[in-house]
């Protein structure tokens, strides 16, 4: 299945909806008790999914209403996480080009939740205080039940789902600072969504294609295969020394082809558009207005 936070235009509070071919039904007009988000969702755990399958398959057979998603307007996919973790220099080529070190331990970071966005939202950050701001396409992966020590052959039946995050990154205070979090924490600095599709659809999270189009031109192209450290060797590395709460987003690492490296170099500028694409998740459009 899968699951988005929208809205009616002029509406203020996203409802958490199953989307299914362009239409979405919203939980609450199908539900009596319906979650408030994906993180009451998954907090209520695995019995709650199936029974979200079984009330939606119900409505659509009996022909329930739904709406289609362009009237609609997305808010983050993720809401309210336990904990946002991202994994830096997990692809060779990306470690390369900005000439990072793939250490023998992972390199991990916070991302802040105020920097948490929406598809087709427009992402804004002052000129002077970033020049260099570059996009990465990265697989997101939330977890369904908590994760503690576990192995690297049982991390997998602890996810979720998965989404398409883009992690923005202003790489002029990235290399003027020790830590990574504060550059990439910006306000609306971490799109997520569209949606978030739940683990049974992505059969191998190794085998999944990315892409990043800016202003029309593919710039990241890849595979998930060219992780370093898989999916599962994350959760299980995260996970011998604090247990993962459920609804934790961990942000897995982003390929070759970051606009830092590039000679000239491609930033991200004021009316830029970037769509972060991953297969069998869907794409993830950001607008860039520099104030």
């Amino acid at each position: 299945m899968k699951f988005a936070h929208l809205r009616v235009e002029g509406q203020t509070t996203p409802r958490l909806a199953v989307v299914h071919d362009d239409q979405a039904t919203f939980l609450d007009e199908v539900m009596a008790d319906a979650p408030r988000d994906l993180q009451e969702l998954i907090e209520r755990g695995p019995d709650a999914l199936a029974d979200v399958r079984a009330v939606v398959a119900a409505a659509l057979a009996s022909g329930a209403p739904t709406t289609p998603v362009a009237d609609l307007r997305h808010d983050s996919a993720v809401l309210r996480p336990a904990q946002v973790l991202a994994i830096g220099a997990n692809y060779a080529a990306h470690a390369s080009e900005l000439k990072l070190r793939s250490e023998s331990a992972m390199t991990i970071f916070s991302l802040w939740p105020n920097s948490l966005a929406a598809h087709g939202g427009t992402t804004t950050w002052a000129g002077d205080v970033a020049t260099q701001v570059d996009y990465e396409a990265e697989l997101g992966v939330i977890i369904g039940t908590p994760a503690r020590d576990v192995s690297p052959q049982d991390a997998l039946d602890h996810v979720w789902g998965y989404t398409v995050v883009n992690d923005i990154t202003a790489r002029d205070i990235q290399f003027s600072e020790a830590q990574w979090s504060r550059c990439k924490s910006f306000d609306g600095f971490t799109p997520t969504g569209p949606v978030v599709v739940t683990a049974d659809e992505i059969a191998d999270p190794q085998d999944l294609w990315l892409t990043t189009n800016l202003d029309g031109h593919i710039l990241q192209d890849a595979s998930t295969n060219e992780m370093v450290r898989s999916v599962a060797e994350i959760i299980s590395y995260l996970s011998k020394t604090a247990t993962l709460p459920a609804g934790t987003l961990i942000s897995t690492g982003s390929p070759g082809g970051a606009g830092y490296s590039r000679n000239p170099q491609v930033f991200l500028h004021d009316g830029s558009t970037v769509t972060v694409s991953i297969e069998g998740i869907g794409s993830l459009t950001t607008h860039c207005r520099v104030i």
